[in-house]
This record gives structure tokens, C-alpha cells and sequence, in this order.
């Protein structure tokens, strides 16, 4: 099967692992900290701003916690979200308050926003559809006049970028994601950009279990009762480990090569499926928007492309369709009419797209594309 996510590692991420073992110490540790050095010079920020978690959803749950979102509160997003996002929100007690997306790019612009945004919003959660920034440099503005907090789903955007502003750093909290399924795999595991002292500080304590920073070595190295500690808030245990930090690192290495590779196939697409009768393949981004190529989708007639995806799979090619419109799930209680999201979720799929497919695969996918929809 030819797939629409896979990850691609080897020697280089098998031996980083073995010195992790070689060390006799996999918990968080130096690899857990170059990691984060690494990608804090990856996307321009201080180090110190980072902080490293066991995943993206982790780390939304966690924003949301150090925002203090609570009950009657709101938190605007877009339908076509991932439910770890919404799931955030809920938990806290609050309501997750869904805005319409453009149907052909997925992304929500800064009028969506302002449309769902009321006296009771207390923060905007904004995810970059497949690699593409989107609205944010606009909503980030108008986030800042409302004193409403920004927090970014950067999970699709590891090097996606506005105008030199790399995706994830806009607003007051922005999450990264190195699940198996992403560009930058770490097995699992995740990153949170918090610039701001005092929430930074509540959020780095809830990730370890609540307790402050100075317990444990740190006490023992200042001649302290190391064995003691002082728990400050009520929190989990969330913080990233070497052995994911170091496959990541890695990763983040070749990142150049990744998206390299990925820009080639997405630009075959459009080539290939331009002159396709009645589909749509996705918007140019405009000027000063980088993309890091997450996703490449097509649009067209809803049994249309039901029917392509059902031959694809036939022919041992995978596709998908992300995000369901979160909006129509009755968990959430919405009763909102949203066209753009309601329409794209009807008329996208998702193809292939990662750095491991060959030529072969790209053009078998090509090939499949174009001989069923000569049919359909």
C-alpha cells in the first residue's frame, strides 16, 4: 500500500538510539535538552522558550491550563481541526466555539474568527492546514486588540513560515507534534513555544507532576535535602524523554532533504492534475507564506471523489481526508452551519504525500488518479 503518511528512518536514528541506551539513561536528560536547543535555532527562538512534551495533544491540554480556560469560557476554532484541539477545551469545562475555514484552502481567515469571537472568548486555537500558514500574521493582530490569548496547532507546520516568522511562533503558546505520522518523527513527543515568563513557568511546572524545577539533582548539587520537594500545582507527567529527543534531533537534521523531497511531489501534482476536468488542486500560497507540504489535496464532486478514493484503495493507494468538521460531532454539542468547512469536507482528499516515495509511487499515484477520473 502505498501510503499517505510514513516516516522515514535509518542508520542515522537507530545509532543515535543506541548511544542513548550506551549512556544508561533514556528519562529526560542532554538529549532531551540539545533537542530543544537544535530546534529552537530550527525556528529562531531562545531555547528557554521551549518546552519539551510527550505530545502535540499533551500539549494543548496543557495550554489550555495554564490560560486558565475554564468553565463559561470560550475558545474559537476552526471546524476542520484535529479533536485533540477541541478534546483541550472541553476538558476544561469551557466550550470549544467552531468558525468556518475557506473550502479551498482549509484555513480559517481573520473575519471566521472575529464572527465566533465574543465577550466570553477567552482564546483562539488555530491549526495551519496542511503545512499552509493561513491567516495567522492576521489573526495573531487581532488577537492582540481583543487581549484574547493565541494559541497555534503548529503539528502540520515544523517549517512552515510567514514572512521569516516561522508558524508556531505568532501567538502566546504554539505546539509541535513528532507523532509517526508527522514530518519530523520522534516516535512520539512534542514541543511548545511559550515566550511569556510567568505562563511558561506554570506550564513547565504542571509537566512535571507539579513539583518546582529545584527538587531532586538540582537540590543535591546545592548541598540541599535532595530527597524533598515542593509541589506547586496540581500536574501530570509530561515531559519529553532522550530517546524520543534523539531520534528527533536526527530527523530535524534532514529536514531540509524531507522538504525538499515533499515540495518535488507536490509540485508534480499540480502538473499532473491541472487539466483534470471539475478538480481542484490547492491554492497557491501567497507571497511570503512558506509551506512545509504536510498534505496535498484534491477537490471535486463529492461522489466523485468518493469513488476515486475507493478505486485508489483498489489499486494499493491509501488516501484520507483530515480533519472530519469537528462542528458535526454531537459530543460537542454544536449546532452551527459552516458551508466552507461542510463543503470541503465533502469534496477533498488527501494523497500521498511524504519524502519516502519514490518515483515509481508518485507516478503510480498519478497514474491511478488520472485513469479513474477519465471514468468518472
Amino acid at each position: 500500500m502505498i501510503n499517505v503518511f510514513q516516516p522515514t528512518l535509518g542508520e542515522a536514528e537507530l545509532a543515535a538510539v543506541g548511544e542513548v541506551f550506551a549512556s544508561g539513561w533514556v528519562g529526560r536528560g542532554p538529549r532531551t535538552k540539545a533537542f530543544i536547543d537544535a530546534f529552537g535555532s530550527h525556528i529562531g527562538v531562545a531555547p528557554e522558550h521551549l518546552v519539551s512534551v510527550t505530545s502535540c495533544t499533551e500539549g494543548l491540554f496543557l495550554a489550555m491550563e495554564a490560560l486558565g480556560v475554564g468553565p463559561g469560557d470560550e475558545v474559537v476554532l476552526p471546524a476542520v481541526s484535529f479533536v485533540g484541539a477541541a478534546n483541550a477545551i472541553a476538558a476544561r469545562g469551557a466550550t470549544p466555539v467552531f468558525c468556518d475555514v475557506d473550502p479551498r484552502s482549509l484555513n480559517p481567515a481573520v473575519d471566521d474568527v472575529e464572527r465566533r469571537t465574543g465577550p466570553r472568548t477567552r482564546a483562539v486555537l488555530v491549526l495551519h492546514y496542511g503545512g499552509s500558514p493561513g491567516g495567522i500574521a492576521e489573526i495573531a493582530a487581532f488577537c492582540r486588540e481583543r487581549g484574547v490569548a493565541l494559541v497555534e496547532d503548529a503539528a502540520c507546520s515544523v517549517a512552515s513560515a510567514v514572512g521569516g516568522t516561522a508558524c508556531g511562533t505568532f501567538g502566546d503558546i504554539g505546539v509541535w507534534s513528532f507523532d509517526p505520522m508527522k514530518i519530523v518523527v520522534g516516535g512520539d513527543g512534542g514541543m511548545m513555544h511559550v515566550p511569556d515568563p510567568a505562563l511558561r513557568a506554570a506550564i513547565t511546572t504542571r509537566v512535571n507532576i507539579g513539583m518546582s524545577q529545584e527538587s531532586g539533582m538540582a537540590s543535591a548539587a546545592a548541598g540541599g535535602r535532595w530527597w524533598e520537594f515542593d509541589v506547586r500545582a496540581f500536574g501530570r507527567r509530561s515531559f519529553g524523554n532522550d530517546v524520543l529527543a534523539a531520534i528527533a534531533q536526527v530527523q530535524l537534521s534532514r529536514l531540509p532533504e524531507f522538504l525538499a523531497r515533499r515540495s518535488e511531489i507536490a509540485k508534480r501534482y499540480d502538473h499532473e492534475f491541472a487539466d483534470l476536468d471539475g478538480v481542484l488542486c490547492p491554492p497557491p500560497l501567497p507571497d511570503g507564506h512558506r509551506s512545509s507540504h504536510y498534505l496535498y489535496w484534491l477537490q471535486l464532486a463529492p461522489e466523485r471523489r468518493d469513488a476515486l478514493a475507493a478505486r485508489l484503495f483498489e489499486l494499493g493507494i491509501y488516501t484520507t481526508f483530515r480533519y472530519l468538521p469537528l462542528h458535526r460531532m454531537p459530543v460537542y454539542g454544536s449546532v452551527s452551519s459552516l458551508p466552507g468547512a461542510e463543503s470541503a469536507a465533502d469534496r477533498t482528499l488527501c494523497l500521498p504525500l511524504h519524502q519516502g516515495l519514490d518515483d515509481d509511487e508518485v507516478g503510480a499515484v498519478v497514474d491511478g488518479v488520472r485513469s479513474v477520473l477519465g471514468g468518472v
